[in-house]
């Protein structure tokens, strides 16, 4: 709606009552205007009409939403299923450009600037969860097995060349090992131990096998803030 749009309503029914309407309206792009503005979390929550809203109007941004437009190049985004066509707001272009995933679309500058804005976002909770230093961050669709794999690989360049063992606190979780296996390293299994109704890590184990196995030729210690009981979580 724009002022022309908003006459003409104006003319169908009492102005008074577009002038309502068009106030919820305006409230919810002002809440829109903020989160560009300063690309950071809400301090109050959307609710879901304001977000579809937003997702609506990114979406509409999108080259293969564009009225009359037939895209025929070999990245064009088409729905087979209507039904996943409503689940992704029509957005399928997906982001970034020739292997680069912080890179614009120019095909898709609806679902470019989601993606900036959901790095931004996120940026701000890790800043707000006390990692005030970190600078950008990158959101990327991986489950723990993967991301997992690409920190152990990471950490290979900050390691000596010989650190070829990880250290792995048990947790029956087949990613753990998975991902120690997929990046080339060689899991050590740390038994944990029984303190009263709950599975910890055996501290005291650990550090002999640290002991044994040698500082330089691991590569970290797995361990996990998260689980499922009987297993407790790590402090």
């Amino acid at each position: 709606m724009n002022e022309t749009t908003d006459h003409l309503a104006s003319r169908i029914i009492p102005a008074t009552y577009v002038a309502q309407g068009l106030q919820s309206i305006r409230s919810r792009e002002n809440k829109i205007r903020i989160l560009l503005e300063h690309k950071k979390c809400p301090e109050e929550g959307w609710d879901d009409s304001t977000i579809e809203m937003l997702l609506h109007h990114l979406s509409m941004m999108d080259s293969n939403n564009f009225p009359s437009n037939c895209g025929v190049g070999e990245r064009e985004s088409r729905f087979a299923s209507s039904l996943v066509q409503r689940r992704h707001f029509r957005m399928g272009h997906g982001i970034g450009r020739s292997g680069d995933l912080s890179e614009v679309q120019p095909k898709a500058a609806g679902s470019s600037l989601l993606n900036k804005l959901t790095n931004s976002m996120l940026l701000d909770v890790i800043k707000i969860a006390g990692g005030t230093k970190v600078k950008c961050c990158l959101l990327v669709p991986m489950a723990t097995g993967m991301v997992l794999t690409l920190c152990l690989l990471t950490l290979r360049d900050k390691r000596p060349k010989s650190a070829r063992y990880v250290l792995w606190p048990r947790i029956d979780q087949k990613s753990c090992i998975k991902c120690m296996v997929t990046a080339g390293f060689e899991p050590v299994v740390v038994e944990g131990k029984l303190v009263e109704d709950e599975l910890q890590t055996d501290i005291d184990e650990l550090h002999r096998r640290i002991s044994l196995l040698g500082a330089d030729n691991i590569l970290c210690v797995l361990s996990t803030t998260s689980c499922f009981a009987p297993r407790g979580p790590d402090e």
